[in-house]
């Protein structure tokens, strides 16, 4: 395949020749341009050839991707993407739903289920909890419930409502404003809740009644009757809300992660009592196969799954349990019912006659159904997700899961002649687990495909038929093809960043484990797949929590260890709302058990960095999360051109009117309809990307104006800034975090996860360090170089030296074997993990035979 001309984003004119039928790594630093050729130009082509040939009606129902700036694709045959995007989140979308096993399950059970005695047959969707014809009718096929109750909405009922003995209603001035309304219904708002009438009681906390009344602002109930009797002016009308009205119009509403997840503490959640949690009607759970019924099969790991599969597999007779069977003729009557199986509108089916042995007919039903679905399963045990389960929600699963689940189908497809665009698959793997992934994806090449895949694992590339090398650095320094080849020809390239650690010429010595100068001690942590664990983590220590996929790290560090040190701080849980928001069945509020024992007093913040986005729509940016621009906007409010057009700082922010532009209100862009075309999006013909209005860009600062500055990079605003300590410090901080390339203006929806993380990173750093902080970060060097997590170490690494404790989740054994302490969890995944297997320095660790990460660590040591 011959590219000629790539412009896309900041490739230069880019020439490459890449082969086909081979595996093809992406390599280079992070913003090198890796993705901007994989994915915006040679996926993008072959995405635009292929909506060309589809009809224009049909075009403008899909949402199509734009036209690459690139001059020649010569030999591009049809491409699949299999990004590490979530796609449209549903708190229903399921390991089953996502690889299509769900859909078999339901068919085999409503084919071959062991029906009760005069129960009619199911179809299909009567076994899908997402569909009105099987949903459970009191849960909605959601699973669970919640209720809003006394207990819940106040814990203490010892204070009086001046005291807040409501917990559920808002803080400040609005739970006060609902205070100072039952002053004026005549509500004794100082007796304890206990003591007050059990109807009032109930009034206040679950009345639906909003009654608008006079509010007398600061005054004591006898003031407030006296008003209320010579008909004083009152400070307002107010209307009063009940407790349980409050928390669930805010649950249902507020688009805050924080209200929200405070909210949530007042609602119960509990599995339905219907259905137990199974999400269907009764009558589909009546049906069984194998003795379970389907949410039982639907809950069980892969792994167990395909074991309850098997006997009816192989065709046995009994392994499905006597069940019920139509008659013949009555079979040849529904045939065509069988055949619209897919079909969503719901048929009541008629009472038959049932037998009770196992036909020829369900027999071979079920032994076909089976035998699909255990190869189905078979390829996803290969690459390492047997521990899932079919109901296990999309939402809670990593990126790098649920890039495997489409692996998993594409390996399935058995598609020939195609090209895979892989984005970093070795993402959150465990060494061990990429050796898997290595294999599916030799299977995919040698089934007669080319895999392209944007990775920075150098295992992978020493592994890979093909490498192509873009750089020598980010942003507007990189964009250039360095080398195209096999792999081993990379070392005579100088000036590649990979090739050094491609090719190491010495071994790098770690600096000596610090001792710890204390311990964290967590005692009976129970949360997913951990049961009364006991894990310390040393203080004032660089700590790695290891671990294959799904062993329980992310659930004892992310969730456990965050949730116990908030819980004694006194602090809500940090409220991390996930790039599909809150999940809306409160998966996410599990309550973790277990205490901490030791070390508390030696922690005095808790500071948890991850990988969700800083921002959701292109307003916002580097500059604005990390308080640049506040400090740039007061700049330029400064200078004489500012003073003399009484411009403040405002004026100099593309969010507020009076500075810019009125055409694309600040977006700097507009989006043209073509109907039967993609839609383009074109600079704004008013400002042409400024984003602002002339007034406001006729103000400069040293030369340059507001919009000169969003468009530097990091870098290049260093040298710009050097004169002002207050942008200096945080922009040599973005810059030695490995940021340098991005600029200030970039939206936040351009920035990976990793970019993402590092930016919370570096803001943190810019915070005066006085020790004593709990540091938490989740596989902190996802997406990152091998150079680029070199620069991350170091930062990390001056945490720890300023006092502070640093507990990363990590897979990369480079860094894992730079920390002063190794905790490893497993030993297997999901019911088969959740226990410290090891613990130690790496170099104890990596000697310890019990752990399945000994033997990677040692290879990173050696």
């Amino acid at each position: 395949m011959c590219v000629r001309g790539a412009r896309e984003h900041n490739l230069k004119n880019v020439d490459v020749d890449i082969p086909r039928d081979a595996l093809v790594v992406f390599s280079g630093v992070s913003g090198s341009g890796k993705s901007s050729l994989a994915f915006a130009t040679i996926y993008a082509e072959a995405q635009r050839r292929y909506f060309e040939s589809v009809a224009p009606y049909a075009r403008r129902l899909i949402d199509q991707v734009g036209v690459p700036a690139v001059d020649a694709i010569d030999g591009l045959p049809p491409a699949v993407a299999l990004q590490q995007q979530r796609g449209t989140p549903s708190v229903r979308s399921s390991v089953g739903s996502a690889t299509s096993l769900s859909s078999l399950l339901r068919m085999l059970y409503s084919r071959a289920g062991h029906y009760p005695a005069h129960q009619p047959m199911l179809y299909a969707e009567d076994f899908s909890p997402n569909t009105p014809q099987g949903a459970c009718p009191t849960c909605h096929g959601l699973g669970r419930v919640h209720e809003v109750t006394e207990q819940s909405m106040v814990p203490d009922d010892t204070l009086t409502i001046r005291e807040r003995a409501v917990a559920a209603w808002p803080p400040a001035w609005h739970g006060q404003n609902l205070r100072d309304i039952l002053v004026t219904l005549g509500i004794d708002v100082d007796t304890p809740w206990r003591k007050l009438p059990k109807k009032t009681r109930h009034w206040i906390l679950f009345t639906d009644e909003q009654p608008t009344v006079p509010v007398y602002a600061g005054f004591s109930p006898a003031e407030t009757r006296e008003a209320l009797r010579s008909r004083q002016d009152p400070s307002y009308q107010g209307t009063f809300m009940g407790a349980r009205k409050y928390v669930l119009h805010t649950f249902a509403t507020t688009q805050s992660a924080l209200m929200k997840r405070r909210v949530s503490r007042y609602m119960v959640a509990s599995d339905c009592p219907a259905c137990k949690g199974k999400r269907l009607k009764p009558e589909a759970l009546s049906v069984t196969f194998a003795g379970r019924d389907i949410g039982e099969l639907s809950r069980l790991p892969l792994r167990d799954l395909a074991e309850v599969l098997r006997p009816a597999s192989a065709g046995h007779a009994d392994a499905a349990e006597p069940t019920n069977s139509i008659t013949r003729s009555q079979s040849r009557r529904h045939a065509a019912t069988r055949v619209a199986e897919g079909r969503s509108e719901h048929r009541a089916a008629p009472d038959v006659r049932r037998t009770s042995h196992l036909s020829e007919e369900k027999l071979i039903a079920a032994q076909r159904m089976a035998h699909d679905m255990l190869e189905r399963i078979s390829t996803l045990q290969g690459l390492g997700l047997g521990y899932l389960s079919l109901d296990r929600s999309t939402p809670t699963l990593s990126s790098g899961e649920l890039q495997r689940l489409r692996l998993a189908t594409q390996i399935r497809s058995n598609l020939f002649g195609v090209i895979y665009v892989l984005d970093e698959p070795s993402a959150g793997l465990h060494p061990a687990d990429g050796e898997a992934l290595l294999s599916a994806l030799r299977g995919l090449k040698d089934a007669g495909n080319t895999l392209f895949v944007v990775e920075h694992d150098v295992d992978l590339m020493r592994q890979a038929d093909w490498l192509v090398d873009v750089g020598p650095d980010a942003g507007e320094r990189g964009g250039e093809v360095l080398y195209s080849g096999p792999p081993a020809g990379l070392a005579g390239v100088a000036a590649s960043r990979t090739a050094e650690f491609l090719f190491p010429s010495e071994r790098t010595t770690p600096a000596p484990w610090r001792p710890a100068k204390g311990w964290l001690k967590l005692e009976g942590v129970c949360r997913n797949n951990l049961h009364g664990v006991d894990v310390d983590f040393p203080l004032g220590c660089l700590t790695a929590v290891a671990g294959i996929s799904g062993s329980g790290k992310s659930s004892l560090v992310s969730q456990a260890l965050v949730d116990l040190v908030s819980q004694a701080l006194g602090h809500e849980r940090p409220a991390v709302e996930t790039d599909e928001g809150i999940d809306d069945d409160l998966a996410s509020n599990e309550a973790t058990r277990g205490r901490i024992s030791e070390g508390m007093d030696r922690i005095g913040r808790l500071v948890q960095v991850d990988q969700k986005p800083i921002g959701r729509t292109p307003r916002s940016n580097l500059a604005t999360y990390t308080g640049l621009f506040d400090h740039v906007r007061k700049l330029f409010a400064a200078t004489p051109a500012a003073r003399a057009r009484r411009f403040d700082a405002g004026r100099f922010s593309f969010n507020v009117a009076k500075g810019r532009c009125d055409t694309c209100e600040g977006e700097g862009f507009v989006s043209v309809e073509l109907l039967f075309m993609p839609s383009v999006y074109a600079p704004c013909p008013t400002c042409h990307g400024a984003r602002y209005n002339p007034a406001t860009l006729k103000v400069c600062w040293q030369d340059r104006n507001i919009a000169d500055v969003l468009r530097m990079t990091v870098d290049e605003a260093h040298g710009f800034f050097s004169q002002e300590p207050s942008l200096v410090r945080p922009l040599a901080l973005l810059s030695q975090i490995g940021l340098g390339y991005l600029r200030l203006g970039q939206p936040a929806t351009e920035l990976s996860g990793g970019e993402a993380q590092r930016i919370k990173l570096a803001t943190e750093l810019q915070r005066a360090q006085r020790g004593r902080t709990l540091y938490v970060l989740d596989e902190p060097t996802t997406g990152l170089h091998p150079s680029d997590v070199v620069k991350l170490l170091a930062q990390l690494n001056h945490l720890v030296d300023a006092g502070n404790t640093v507990v990363v989740v990590e897979h990369e054994m480079r860094v894992v074997a730079a920390c002063d302490w190794v905790i490893d969890v497993g030993p297997g995944a999901g019911d088969e993990g959740g226990r410290v297997v090891a613990s130690g320095t790496p170099d104890e660790v990596s000697r310890n035979d019990a752990s399945p990460t000994a033997r990677y660590l040692r290879s990173a040591l050696s």
